[in-house]
């Protein structure tokens, strides 16, 4: 279905995932891989379309963060190994875990033995991840008890270890001395594997911030999240490497109207009109994503132009000034995130006091994902390009 039969809708342009794929994997010394994280739908992009995007362009893993999502991208035909980064603890889980291929994170000793006991009954046998804790507090074993944890599940003959990995707390932060306490911690794990006669196939510590920063934590795999749908995970990162915003947020105009100086616009009169305009009430707000807290702070682009978004953003509708704006009719785009609008989710965090991810996660799935390669090619097939 093309996007001109929506109300609001979000577009994404493979492209650009394709791209930055290719950058990033560039940045690696073989044999290091690329682990696509495409948890949360992709970040709100599209988890299906990104993640086979993403093996195109190189990235040999893809990360979720639950089993149906996992299940997802099994069911979609994608073969390549996918990690399960969540914590998997119940008997169901386990079964759907080996039904359907997926590599789950082991945490604790308990879980361990959880899975073991259901494996010994069917005879299967799954490729785990271990997680260690150098400092992030939420999932994992803690580091001083990593030796013996891996020891534990090494001789659970139903689990065959493929990694044992750790994740940053402050990757993204320009003092690096929390970092480096957890790099040196998993190093102590590592050479105290070692040390031990033990040898994990592989071992992986970096997200895209600590990719970025420092190669010589790049290990065996980079787990990529922000970067691959082109945002960069701190200001002080940027000049590194060449990423390319993916999506874009759109609505239409359902109706414009011409209002008196000192009319009062949307819930709680938050704004009032300073003299005659025109405004245009739009079909998207912050059910689809757009937060209430933009209300009077963001600008958004139709026909090409710049405007104030005005009033109250409610649930489902906001209001944008276009009394300078000609030739502006029911049906119209508007752009609010990506594209003309030059808004990017960046910006709308820093407004709000959040963070980028938040942004793209919170666009809803009652927003169409349009993906703007297939739209152009389907224009192409019926004669409207």
């Amino acid at each position: 279905m093309l996007k001109q039969n929506h109300r609001a809708w979000v577009e994404v342009d493979l492209t650009a995932i394709r791209h930055n794929v290719q950058q990033l994997k560039s940045m690696l010394i073989a044999p290091t891989e690329l682990m696509a994280i495409v948890k949360a739908d992709a970040y709100g992009h599209g988890a299906i379309d990104v993640s086979q995007t993403a093996i195109e362009a190189g990235a040999a893993w893809l990360g979720v963060a639950t089993i149906p999502e996992g299940i997802q991208l099994r069911c979609a035909g994608l073969t390549v190994p996918i990690v399960v980064l969540g914590a998997t603890n119940g008997l169901d889980e386990v079964k759907a875990i080996t039904e359907y291929r997926l590599q789950p994170t082991i945490c604790n000793p308990k879980q361990a033995l959880i899975y073991h006991e259901v494996l010994s009954m069917t005879g299967e046998q799954v490729s785990v991840h271990l997680k260690i804790d150098t400092g992030m507090s939420r999932l994992g074993v803690d580091w001083r008890e990593a030796i013996a944890f891996v020891k534990l599940v090494q001789h659970l003959p139903n689990l065959d270890i493929i990694s044992v990995y750790s994740h940053f707390a402050t990757a993204d932060d320009c003092d690096r001395t929390f970092m480096e306490l957890q790099a040196q911690r998993f190093a102590q794990v590592i050479n105290a594997l070692k040390s031990e006669n033990i040898y994990p196939s592989r071992i992986h510590i970096c997200n895209t911030a600590a990719m970025l920063c420092d190669r010589t934590l790049h290990y065996d795999i980079v787990r990529i999240g922000l970067g691959i749908y082109g945002l960069y995970p701190a200001p002080h990162l940027k000049n590194i490497v060449d990423l390319r915003p993916a999506l874009t947020v759109k609505a239409r105009i359902t109706q414009v109207k011409e209002i008196k100086a000192g009319t009062s616009v949307s819930y709680g009169r938050s704004f009032i009109a300073p003299q005659d305009m025109k405004i245009a009430t739009v079909a998207i707000g912050y059910a689809d994503g757009v937060p209430r807290g933009l209300s009077n702070r963001i600008s958004v682009a139709v026909n090409g132009q710049k405007v104030a978004q005005v009033g109250t953003i409610t649930m489902d509708q906001c209001a944008i000034n276009v009394t300078d704006v000609p030739n502006v009719n029911i049906g119209d785009e508007v752009t609010f995130l990506g594209g003309a609008s030059e808004n990017t989710a960046d910006d709308w965090a820093n407004l709000l006091g959040t963070i980028s991810w938040e942004i793209l996660c919170g666009f809803k799935h009652r927003l169409p994902r349009i993906n703007v390669v297939k739209a152009i090619a389907n224009q192409r097939e019926i004669g409207h390009w």
